[in-house]
């Protein structure tokens, strides 16, 4: 009998890591005279990766092409060397709970993916990096090893991501019901929907009110401890899950079906333990 396959799909900026990962690989860029200062300067290149992982998708798709000029004519394996100065600030960056919930969705035999908007060179490096499955990120076109400045595949944002973890799902057999997914994000609204187990990590207003809603869990990663931080009910469900998957720097515990089967029907919210 084949078991059933399942994976928890991680958002990069402001969930697994704090601040914007594209503002990191932009300044690596510069210092190398990959990417002119006066992009930094003039255009706020760090203010506007922020915005872009995290505003409206009109804004989101014009800072997209603007990217996506920027890099036109660039090679990729330059680009490529970057990720030696890239990644280990990244790491650097990475919540101590997000450590441990990789760890804990692999000890219940669950894949794990990073799935960004970030260019995919960065995101499969990254996800190398922690142990993970793998990474999805946006995929710029390249010709003859230059960037086109045009994408190749969907933009990994919004629906783009729910139509890359379909694929993904059809070609490894994962049973979406049984998938976890987190964000920080209301635009990551639809990947959340896609799966199972939803969760909103340090979400921003909008989704935090729809997680409310929903009954879905809440969770506030601490920046600088190793402790997850208060629930807003005493069900007993929800606060033996949250101490167990979300009790960092203890113990390691294992993630049942059968536990997130009982969380997802009765679960509600979770923010911060004071």
């Amino acid at each position: 009998m084949t078991q059933t396959r399942a994976a928890a799909f991680f958002d990069l900026d402001r969930t697994l890591i704090s601040g914007a990962s594209p503002a990191v690989f932009a300044v690596a860029a510069w210092r190398n005279d990959m990417l002119p200062g006066s992009v930094l300067v003039h255009d706020g290149f760090g203010a506007l990766m922020f915005r872009f992982f995290g505003a409206s998708d009109e804004t989101s798709t014009q800072s997209r092409d603007r990217i996506l000029e920027i890099v036109k004519g660039a090679h990729r394996d330059d680009m490529l060397t970057l990720n030696d100065q890239v990644i280990p600030n990244l790491l650097d960056r990475i919540r101590p709970e997000s450590h441990s919930l990789i760890e804990m969705h692999h000890e219940a035999g669950r894949d794990t993916w990073i799935v960004s908007a970030s260019p995919v060179e960065l995101v499969e490096a990254l996800a190398a990096a922690l142990g993970m499955t793998g990474g999805i990120g946006t995929r710029g076109e390249v010709v003859d090893g230059v960037y086109t400045g045009r994408l190749e595949g969907p933009f990994v944002y919004g629906e783009g991501k729910t139509t890359a973890i379909a694929t993904m799902s059809d070609e490894r057999g994962y049973d979406l019901r049984l998938c976890y997914a987190y964000s920080d994000s209301v635009s990551d609204l639809p990947m959340l929907e896609q799966v199972g187990h939803p969760v909103a990590v340090n979400p921003d207003s909008a989704l935090e009110s729809v997680a409310w809603q929903r009954g879905w869990p809440v969770v506030i990663f601490s920046r600088r401890t190793k402790r997850a931080i208060r629930a807003t009910t005493a069900v007993t469900g929800a606060i033996g899950l949250a101490s167990a998957t979300y009790g960092v720097g203890r113990r390691h515990g294992r993630i049942t079906e059968a536990a997130a089967q009982t969380a997802g029907r009765g679960m509600r919210p979770w923010t911060r333990w004071s």
